[in-house]
């Protein structure tokens, strides 16, 4: 029956129009709907927290359970390319196509099948704000979230299976530099341009970023929008920059926040606001220790670090033992057609079954 069942809980949720943007998602919104249908008669305790803005945090439990479970229902904007309905799951061969099959509502309709099957203590706590580089959700409750509740807090995003016990961490900012407007003959304009000054920032950004790759720190920079200026002959008032960084694990968001934004004596025009800092996983190197023993107990794959940034570090940097494990490849993740192997939403299954099981024994 779980086959069966995953498949038909994956299709309602793939149903469930969650982008983000626009994320326009309140408690009420037909997903939590949905699920609250599949659990009801399970003696599941609900609690739902709506921060505003579309970041709604669902916490479903059952009994005493060792493990948290954590999936974000929503999904990247379905953008064009598409050759199968974006918001109807497409089964064609071993695969499962449709927005958020992969991330990482293929994970969620597997954690329901098991809540639905069975009567085993299980804790899952689905959000939906993660796609916006927010995490208010995670965060708010991992910080309420006394110490020692759970062995371990197994995040959902698409590992092929494998527990990935570290990951970079994010940084998303914008920066605004400030000149002086006028006329382009006048010599002030070398110094006075808000653009040239975003200009020198950037290169010597970008040459920091570099040295610190060629010292083996393996700091990710990229640029990915700039804008300013009215007319090639007219002094650019303002210059707008939006940059990310992805810091390797035992990094510190904060020392590549300042070294960056500050990369320049052109940076004191600049206003920056750090639209999102997520620390890398673990965000203390000495946190990896629990997780791996929980993996080693209970007989779990170690995958390699990735690159990409998770919410598992808001709950390290709380101070609980977090990996990355769930079914996909992340190549298959925000692409047109998006889809997932159902062969890894059945290894999820058997894998995340087998920790409540072993957990509770």
């Amino acid at each position: 029956m779980i086959p069966t069942m995953i498949l038909k809980h994956l299709a309602a949720l793939v149903g469930c129009d969650t982008q983000n943007p626009p994320r326009d998602i309140g408690a009420n919104h037909d997903i939590f709907k949905y699920i609250g249908s599949v659990l009801a008669g399970k003696d599941f305790s609900v609690s739902v927290a709506d921060h505003g803005r579309g970041r709604v945090s669902y916490l479903a439990k059952r009994g005493d359970p060792k493990v948290l479970f954590n999936v974000h229902l929503d999904t990247v904007p379905i953008g064009a390319g598409w050759t199968r309905p974006p918001l109807k799951l497409t089964l064609e061969g071993s695969r499962a196509f449709g927005r958020g099959c992969c991330d990482i509502k293929g994970a969620a309709a597997v954690l329901l099948a098991i809540a639905e099957a069975s009567d085993q203590p299980i804790a899952i706590l689905f959000s939906t704000d993660e796609e916006g580089a927010e995490g208010c959700c995670v965060d708010e409750f991992s910080q309420s979230l006394p110490a020692g509740s759970y062995q371990v807090v197994v995040v959902a995003e698409p590992t092929e299976c494998k527990a990935v016990l570290a990951h970079r961490g994010y940084l998303s900012v914008l920066g605004e530099f400030h000149g002086k407007p006028g006329h382009s003959s006048t010599p002030r304009t070398l110094i006075d341009n808000a653009n040239h000054q975003a200009a020198l920032w950037a290169c010597n950004a970008i040459q920091y970023a570099a040295s610190e790759a060629a010292l083996g720190r393996g700091l990710c920079f990229n640029i990915g929008s700039m804008s300013g200026g009215t007319s090639s002959n007219v002094i650019a008032a303002k210059s707008n920059v939006h940059w990310s960084a992805r810091l390797p694990p035992g990094g510190d968001t904060s020392v590549a926040l300042s070294a960056i934004c500050n990369a320049t004596d052109a940076s004191k025009t600049a206003s920056w606001n750090a639209r999102f800092e997520g620390p890398p996983l673990p965000a203390d190197a000495s946190a990896v220790t629990p997780t791996q023993d929980f993996c080693d107990r209970h007989s779990l794959e170690i995958g390699t670090p990735v690159d990409y940034w998770t919410e598992a570090s808001l709950f390290s940097a709380a101070g609980h033992p977090a990996m990355v494990l769930g079914p996909g490849n992340i190549e298959q993740a925000h692409v047109a057609d998006e889809w997932v192997n159902i062969k890894q939403l059945m290894r999820a299954a058997r894998i995340y079954d087998g920790l409540l099981k072993e957990t509770h024994q």
